[in-house]
This record gives C-alpha cells, sequence and structure tokens, in this order.
C-alpha cells in the first residue's frame, strides 16, 4: 500500500516532536536580521529567534521558499516511496510560499502525484490541520481522500491573536489598519484574526486580562471544538490564557507550543493566540 506524504511549510508552527513522529515534511522559508540570513527550524529555533528580537535593533524578515526547495522535498518524497504528496501551506494572502509548492509541482509532473492546497491559515490553525491530515494518511488514506479532508477542514479553522506590541506588525507592512491603533494609549491591546485568509482586526481591549478573557471567549464560541491549540511568542501568559480555558470541550488534548519566526517576525514579542478547528 503506497503512502502519502503530508508537506507543509514552517509557517505551521507545529511542536518538533510532532513533526517527527507523523513524518511531516517541513520545508522551511528564511528568515532575515539585516545582513543575517537563517533557514527557519533548521539555523534559528523559536527560542534563539525571540531573544534575538529583543536584542536587534533591525526588524527581522521573512521570505518564501524557492520553488527548488519544495521540488527537492518532493523529489525526495518519490525516493522514499511515497505515492504523492499533499501539500498544506499558510494562507496564499500571507506569503507567496503557496505560489513556489505550486510551481514546484508543476515542475515535477507527471513523475509525482503533488496536490497544493492553500490552508487560509497560518501558525497552529495551519499546523492543526497538518496534523489531522497527517493521522488519517496514517491510516492509508488515498490522496483525494486528504484532499477532500483538508478541504472540508479549511472553513472549520479559527486564528485569534493578542498583539503585546504593534511596532512588528506596522513595520512589517502586513496591517495597514493598525497604523490607527499606535495613536491609541499604549497599554491598549489590539486583537487579531484570520478571515478570508487575510490578518483583520477583532477589536482592541484597554487590559491584557481582558484581551486575554475575550480570545478565550471567542474560541469557547466556536464550541465544541475538534482540535485546539495554544501558541505564542515568548508570552508570560501562558498559563493565565490556558487556566481561561480549560473548560472548552475538544476531541483532542489541548497542544500548548511556541510561535516561530515567520508569524512571530510579524506578530511581536508576547504575542499569544489561541488556533482551533471546529468539531
Amino acid at each position: 500500500m503506497g503512502r502519502i506524504r503530508i508537506l507543509t511549510d514552517s509557517a505551521c508552527d507545529i511542536p518538533e516532536d510532532v513533526v517527527r513522529r507523523l513524518e511531516i515534511d517541513v520545508v522551511s522559508l528564511t528568515i532575515r536580521f539585516g545582513d543575517e540570513e537563517f533557514v527557519d527550524r533548521v539555523d534559528l529555533t523559536p527560542t534563539a529567534f525571540w531573544a534575538k528580537c529583543k536584542a536587534s535593533k533591525t526588524l527581522p524578515e521573512t521570505s518564501a521558499p524557492s520553488p527548488g526547495a519544495f521540488q527537492s522535498a518532493y523529489e525526495k518524497a518519490k525516493a522514499d516511496g511515497c505515492d504523492g504528496v499533499l501539500v498544506l501551506t499558510i494562507s496564499a494572502g500571507l506569503s507567496a510560499t503557496h505560489q513556489s509548492a505550486t510551481l514546484a509541482a508543476e515542475a515535477v509532473a507527471p513523475g509525482i502525484a503533488v496536490r497544493v492546497i492553500d490552508t487560509r491559515a497560518v501558525s497552529m490553525g495551519q499546523g492543526l490541520l497538518c496534523i489531522e491530515l497527517a493521522e488519517l494518511a496514517a491510516t492509508g488514506a488515498s490522496l483525494e481522500e486528504l484532499s477532500d479532508r483538508a478541504v472540508a477542514l479549511i472553513p472549520k479553522v479559527g486564528v485569534v491573536a493578542m498583539l503585546d506590541t504593534l511596532e512588528h506588525l506596522v513595520k512589517g507592512g502586513r496591517i495597514g489598519g493598525a497604523r490607527a491603533l499606535l495613536g491609541q494609549v499604549l497599554s491598549i491591546k489590539p486583537l487579531l484574526e484570520l478571515k478570508d485568509g487575510i490578518v483583520a482586526e477583532a477589536g482592541r481591549q484597554r487590559t491584557k486580562a481582558r484581551a486575554l478573557a475575550v480570545i478565550a471567549d471567542v474560541a469557547k464560541s466556536h464550541q465544541p471544538l475538534r482540535r485546539l491549540a495554544l501558541v505564542h511568542g515568548d508570552s508570560p501568559e501562558v498559563q493565565h490564557l490556558e487556566a481561561l480555558i480549560t473548560g472548552i470541550s475538544t476531541e483532542f488534548p489541548l497542544i500548548v507550543t511556541d510561535m516561530g519566526p515567520v508569524v512571530g517576525t510579524h506578530g511581536g514579542p508576547g504575542i499569544i493566540a489561541l488556533c482551533w478547528i471546529e468539531g
């Protein structure tokens, strides 16, 4: 029986032990601090990234993997005896990664069956989809079945986040509307959500405690959940948010993990988010 490999990019924030256990292949984006360049998850761990963020005067930048990086991953899957590859990328509205993966799929056709899907998500919103599909792939599901399941689940994915600082987001140019927030009182905590594959403002709260309560309430409003993850950029608020979501009904255990450089570059230190798939 042939196997289908699940492949994603390093915006997914899936914990390393889960990636290994489920044999998910991760193609890395590149992170730059001025003249220094790092391959995400290879040269730079989330811990090292956040330490570097705090010490660096320049804001980091990210760039999508080349089509060649995806092509190598597809060819490796074939060499490993896989029958096909399902690629789940960061939202095409946020990165050129999906385009690179698609160009590479065209380059290897018809030698390898590759299906590229835009998750319209990011961080563990994307990551939870990968976990779900890797578990399904392990049961021997076909590329067609996996692809259909992914398409069915994408509308059920949610991501809501609290920013601790606006500096990264505004300087990075990823959200135009945030500029207007800068004139507000510094203690205001903006909330963001993913809408139709792009980042949108989801309100503002005057205190961190209130912002965390709102994030928890948003996740609760989507119950029952199939999967839930708490992901953060070196935030001191992890236990606080974890306590707020203890009562949420989910089919699978909560995953708590670090936000990596790809999303962290734009969200900035202290970002904390909940990602879920509705049941």
